[in-house]
């Protein structure tokens, strides 16, 4: 509350503007000051929620609550501590919360019902021991001394504050952090406000202006003193105090004229900028060319300060899982005992209608494995068991055999939906054990203990007892993890990386009973340790995880989402250098950026980087140097390249490769992802971009701008972020035309004054120029200005390229636009003066008075200013129309009206300009000065763009302007073909893995603790007919219902390999 004040105030005078115009004030000593506390009420709201004491079951604020404390929470309350879940409403303990505070999901955290639940009512006596507070939200170590036994407490027995309570009447829990110590408060770093690169420009414009205004009231300040000193006329009206003298008045004239120039910047360009952002941002929201109908999606723009920014971008930094591919996982190939399958596409599915447990959404297209699934191959029938048993998925079965698996993971469900399509189906588990269906025969596996994921192991194990008593430990994992812990017996088998699949490695080994019990002892020990958990529980997982035997490899296949090639390539032809950040292996990532046009066959001097340490990777940059024969400056040489896949990377890195851009190439960045994990990839670039997909909606709280698909981000940037980029342009440009053209005429005027700060001006006018007179065309040009339609924009991308150079608006473009103006206001002041100087009306009578001079100067500066402006628009809409001709004829109707007898017997002192307009504005003279200033206004700005466009032609002349435009369809119809579609080649991949789970941790400890039953189990049949074989019903019989294979050699012939990747062929000889 106290810092609220202090903070508001530094950021609003970031903008120098803001210290400007309080200066101004404070000169005219009309100071206003405005806070929002807007904030402070939503933090009061939360602070005073209510909840309940378990004690006395008493009613208290969160503010009040402190550590040790056991609360009561309600469905739909919102959790502002950290609490150990206790109990809850529902059957065993579940409990459902929702994370939208914390990842933007939807998660289920569950309780240990055994063993405290029983006892809640009478816990009087514990002691609770964890660790520090932190901003760890993945991880929870503690342990809880309770009736003389030691519980062990972590992340998946902890509810968070910034969760909410769902589907849940009540739940207890003990508060262990609270206030900053929890871990979301540990996390709320401070917000960095984006600014774009037109605010930095407009600081520093705007002290460039205050130190031009300064010396203009310098040199009319010193001009009053001279006039004083030699002239001293005033002094006949305005007879000097005692001790005023002609420095005196000349210092009080300087401040006279910093009020009266101060229109240099006024203040309603900011209120303006701010209705132009507002209304660009609407366009966005309201654009149904970018709503996702099959998700109701629409396009967001979660700011309105930086839409000019996205026609500026030079980098762009993407995720690629659920970015560029849908984040929706199929089983697509899999290689068991060295041979493939998967290899042979045949247009007719498998027909899985014998198992009647299959899912009907599951599609594989190779015979050739269903029949050996039903020729009871024992290798086969060992991989899709070890599928069925080693997962943490949950089975839901609403109705008699309709079976609904929640995974931790997309890869997970769909591995175990390919078991259960092939006869091995996951029904139902309890801690101790999980129930499958093997060719139609009901088993249960007595599950021990779970080793369970996590971003280091990169792998999960489960140990189970089958049926007939034998211990074996089932592991799946990324290949290259798996491959490290293998018998030296076992031969590697084949990988999909090639293909652009995710690959995973399936192992097995079965297990002694009498080292499995010391290792089960040892392993409990650990798990309830405070001091290094983590790490004894690895050294223990490494022990028991060697020398295991390899069952085979599956390919997951994450299919890229619609229009990503497209998008890429006008991106790319938009000079938008794109950067795939990816968790994922080259191999994997390489055969992706093929796939998406991100690697195309033209870019011949393709280079790797691989090493580990920075000497290793400054030496493979010098081999580079030397085999591509060109220059290489470490670290710009990354930017140098169109395209960059950066590839097993680590959330924190990812905002590391965006600062390092940001840091060495001065460039506007954007950055898109759809996860938790590229949160701060998001925040650290200019501009980032919030995908709502399949992992929450993290990304898109963190974001600036959200949609549902990659491809709407070509019309983000090309239409949204360029038009909103050109109409700020114009709109600046216009803005400091139209006032710096205003405020020299007052500049010129005091020469003829004699520097006595006299406005040239009628007061009124200068009120209402900014607010009324010009406010609505300029903003009806920077609402609805185009230079080209959207259709346009994406048929000639190159359109894109001057927002990237600054062409539109820049310090040069500003010093034009003082030249412009101060040409402008010569011409405006001296033309009506010349014109009026010894000239007579019509009857005779003197026309050279103030007011006058005045009104037709003000006359001749507002039509100027709005010619000016028809010619800088580009596109005339009905609006703009009824704006630029109502403005005008608004000017008219206020001047004849406030100039008028009857307003003047009303408020004599406030309107002295009677009969003014009638009396100048009938005179033939008056109007062949306006026209005159006019042209001569106009037409220099006429001359100097046709002769720039005919000389020197940008790419927009080329498509909008006359001959260019033919010019350019012409250059489209000669352009040469699209080069031939890449040739697929089959190559050799190496061992690195592509396969990866989510980075979130797994739920191994649940499975094993009871805390994910919502109700017992249920007896259920088998589904299956053990009769007879027949094309719909078969009956498995020898050794495969409790097969557990052996260790053999590998059957993998060498001119075997599913690993494909696209390649350019440029030699027809080759």
């Amino acid at each position: 509350m106290f810092s609220f004040l202090p903070l508001n105030l530094f950021e609003q005078f970031q903008r120098i503007a803001n210290a400007y115009f309080l200066f101004l004030l404070i000169l005219q000593v009309m100071g206003l000051t405005h806070v929002s506390f807007s904030h402070l009420n939503e933090v009061s709201f939360v602070n005073n929620k209510l909840i309940f004491s378990f004690n006395r079951l008493r009613t208290e604020k969160w503010m009040d609550v402190q550590v040790g404390d056991i609360i009561k929470l309600e469905n739909n309350h919102f959790v502002t501590a950290d609490l150990l879940l206790l109990s809850s409403s529902e059957p065993l303990n579940l409990v459902y919360i929702e994370t939208a505070e914390l990842d933007g999901s939807v998660a289920v955290c569950f309780l240990r019902p055994d063993r405290l639940s029983k006892r809640v009512c009478c816990f009087s006596k514990g002691e609770l021991r964890c660790e520090p507070p932190n901003n760890r939200l993945d991880r929870f170590t503690g342990t809880l001394m309770f009736q003389g036994q030691k519980f062990s407490l972590d992340n998946e027995k902890v509810l968070l504050r910034g969760c909410t309570l769902r589907n849940t009447e009540w739940c207890f829990g003990l508060v262990i952090f609270a206030g900053p110590e929890t871990k979301l408060m540990q996390n709320s770093g401070r917000t960095t406000f984006k600014r774009t690169s037109i605010d930095r420009m407009m600081n520093a414009l705007v002290l460039c202006i205050f130190v031009f205004l300064v010396f203009m009231c310098t040199v009319l300040a010193i001009g009053n003193s001279i006039w004083e000193q030699q002239q001293g006329d005033f002094t006949t009206f305005l007879p000097r105090q005692d001790g005023v003298n002609a420095a005196f008045s000349g210092f009080l004239t300087f401040w006279s004229y910093v009020i009266i120039l101060n229109t240099v910047v006024p203040i309603s360009l900011y209120v303006s900028v701010e209705i132009i952002r507002l209304g660009n941002s609407f366009y966005i929201d309201w654009d149904r060319k970018m709503y996702y109908a099959r998700s109701d999606t629409p396009a967001v723009a979660r700011t309105t300060t930086l839409n000019e920014e996205l026609g500026q971008i030079k980098y762009i930094f993407s995720d690629k899982t659920g970015t560029l591919t849908q984040n929706i996982m199929t089983f697509n190939k899999c290689s068991i005992n060295g041979k493939c399958y998967g290899d042979v596409f045949d247009y007719k599915k498998v027909d899985f209608s014998y198992n009647p447990l299959a899912d009907p959404k599951f599609s594989f297209h190779d015979h050739s494995l269903v029949e050996a699934v039903k020729l009871e191959n024992p290798e086969v029938h060992a991989f899709f068991r070890l599928l069925a048993l080693c997962h943490t998925a949950m089975a839901e079965e609403k109705t008699e055999g309709e079976l609904l698996y929640q995974a931790q993971s997309p890869d997970e469900g769909a591995l175990v939906t390919a078991a259960r399509n092939f006869g091995f189906v996951f029904r139902s588990r309890t801690p101790e054990t999980i129930s499958i269906v093997e060719m139609g025969i009901q088993r249960n596996y007595e599950l021990l203990t779970i080793l369970d994921f996590n971003n280091v192991r990169k792998r999960m194990s489960v140990i189970v007892r089958s049926p007939e008593g034998k211990l074996s430990l089932y592991c799946k994992g990324a290949d290259t993890v798996v491959y490290e812990r293998l018998h030296p017996s076992c031969s590697k088998l084949m990988e999909f990386a090639g293909d652009g699949l995710r690959t995973l490695a399936l192992a097995y080994k079965d297990l002694d009973e009498s080292y499995f019990e010391s290792w089960r002892q040892r392993h409990h020990e650990a798990s309830t340790a405070l001091d290094d958990r983590e790490d004894k529980l690895d050294e223990l997982y490494e022990e028991i995880e060697k020398n295991m035997l390899l069952l085979g490899a599956t390919g997951i296949e994450d299919k890229l989402q619609d229009g990503v090639s497209h998008t890429i390539e006008q991106l790319s032809r938009a000079d938008i250098k794109i950067w795939v950040l990816t968790g994922d292996k080259q191999e994997t990532a390489e055969n992706i950026g093929y796939s998406c046009n991100l690697l195309r066959e033209e870019m011949s001097e393709v280079f790797t980087v691989a090493g580990t340490s920075p000497e290793e990777v400054r030496q493979e940059l010098r081999l580079e140097e030397l085999s591509h024969k060109f220059y290489i400056n470490h670290p710009l040489t990354a930017c140098m390249c169109k395209t960059v896949i950066c590839c097993r990377v680590t959330p924190l890195q990812k905002a590391q490769v965006v600062e390092l851009v940001k840091k060495y190439k001065r460039a506007v960045t954007l950055a898109i992802g759809d996860g938790a994990n590229d949160v701060s990839m998001i925040k650290a670039a200019h501009i980032g971009v919030g995908i709502s997909g399949q992992e929450g909606m993290q990304a898109v709280l963190s974001s600036d701008y959200s949609f549902a698909q990659f491809r709407y981000l070509q019309r983000l940037l090309l239409v949204h972020g360029r038009w909103s980029y050109l109409r700020m342009c114009k709109f600046l440009c216009y803005f400091f035309y139209k006032n710096f053209t205003f405020t020299f005429v007052h500049f010129w005027y005091a020469f003829f004054c004699g520097f006595s700060a006299q406005t040239v001006y009628d007061e009124w006018f200068i009120t209402l120029y900014n607010l009324v007179y010009t406010a609505l065309p300029v903003l009806g040009m920077s609402l609805f200005d185009q230079d080209v339609n959207d259709r346009w924009s994406f048929q000639y991308p190159q359109l894109y390229v001057p927002g990237q150079l600054n062409m539109y608006f820049s310090k040069t473009i500003f010093a034009k636009c003082v030249l412009h103006s101060g040409y402008s206001s010569l011409v405006v002041f001296f033309i009506p003066y010349a014109a009026m100087y010894n000239t007579v009306r019509d009857n005779g009578k003197d026309v050279a008075d103030y007011q006058s001079f005045a009104l037709l100067a003000q006359t001749c500066l507002l039509i100027a200013v709005c010619i000016q402006l028809g010619l800088d628009m580009a596109y005339w809409t009905a609006v703009n129309q009824f704006f630029v001709w109502g403005s005008l004829a608004v000017y008219f109707a206020i001047t004849f009206a406030i100039y008028s007898n009857g307003i003047f017997l009303i408020f004599t002192s406030s309107f002295p300009f009677i009969g003014v307009a009638r009396n100048t504005l009938n005179q033939a003279n008056v109007w062949l000065t306006i026209l005159l200033t006019t042209i001569l206004c106009v037409l220099p700005v006429v001359a100097y763009r046709f002769l720039l466009m005919q000389l020197r032609p940008t790419i927009n002349d080329k498509v909008c302007g006359g001959p260019w435009c033919s010019w350019m369809v012409r250059q489209t119809k000669a352009s040469p073909p699209p080069p031939p579609r890449r040739a697929r080649i089959r190559r050799t991949s190496s061992r690195r893995s592509g396969y990866a789970f989510s980075h979130a941790q797994g739920y191994g400890d649940l499975v094993t603790s009871r805390r994910f039953l919502r109700r017992a189990p249920v007896s259920r049949s088998t589904a299956f007919s053990p009769t007879a074989r027949s094309p719909g019903k078969f009956l498995p019989t020898g050794r495969s219902a409790g097969y557990s294979p052996t260790g053999r050699q590998s059957n993998l012939r060498q001119d075997e390999t599913s690993l494909q990747m696209y390649r350019a062929v440029k030699d027809p000889q080759i």
